[in-house]
């Protein structure tokens, strides 16, 4: 662990539970770093991620955005194609892109969009996209015929939440920068979306535990109130 990490830590008690409005200010005060760290939720969920009917995904767009410009491309032809470039889109093709990110493993983006009639295509390199999270499906509104809200939405500060194989969502919602008040209606928006998509097939308890962090910061525990 670096000094600056230890130090941090020394701000955080480990055995107490905060409130959420406290805590995203602790995250704050522990962001030390020299760039404008982002504040992460993590929560743990009480469902198994191997069972199709307990997976946990969703889209929120953010009161307040992400801090981060998101680089959107956007898969389609002809006049889906051209609405793209309208709306915004910074990267727009078809069979060029799916060849750009296949032949030269080209990930210079941050979300991908696609039109219905694309998936086909777009299947192809599902193996390539699939683990770095860039897939486009329905359920994360990346797969539609409304380019223009798909992307408007994502520059607006839309962001996805999903399991993980431990059965956590790791999700940064805001910069160090935005102060507490911001960072505390994104954390609010983007949990009630978390215990909304609560599966029924879960069982028991379904927020088991939940934290924030900055970037570079140690845990902060909150009170579970799910």
């Amino acid at each position: 662990m670096s000094k600056r990490f230890i130090e941090a830590s020394k701000m955080v008690d480990s055995a107490k539970m905060y409130e959420s409005g406290d805590a995203i200010a602790l995250a704050i005060n522990t962001a030390t770093a020299k760039f404008d760290e982002s504040i992460e939720l993590h929560v743990r969920l009480g469902v198994d991620p191997r069972h199709a009917d307990q997976q946990v995904r969703g889209v929120v767009v953010l009161p307040h955005g992400t801090g981060k410009t998101a680089k959107v491309l956007v898969i389609a032809k002809g006049a889906k194609a051209d609405e793209a470039q309208a709306a915004g889109a910074d990267y727009v093709g078809a069979e060029d892109m799916i060849n750009k990110i296949k032949n030269e493993n080209w990930f210079d983006f941050d979300v991908c969009v696609t039109t219905p009639d694309m998936m086909g295509l777009v299947g192809r390199i599902g193996k390539l996209l699939g683990p770095k999270g860039l897939m486009p499906n329905p359920k994360s509104g990346t797969v539609t015929m409304d380019v223009t809200k798909a992307i408007n939405d994502i520059k607006a500060g839309k962001v996805e939440y999903r399991l993980d194989k431990n059965a956590i969502i790791h999700v940064a919602f805001g910069k160090k920068s935005f102060g507490a008040e911001k960072l505390a209606e994104n954390y609010d928006v983007l949990m009630n979306a978390i215990i909304k998509a609560k599966p029924a097939a879960a069982k028991g308890q379904y927020v088991k535990s939940v934290s924030v962090s900055s970037t570079m910061g140690p845990g902060i525990k909150i009170i579970n109130r799910a």
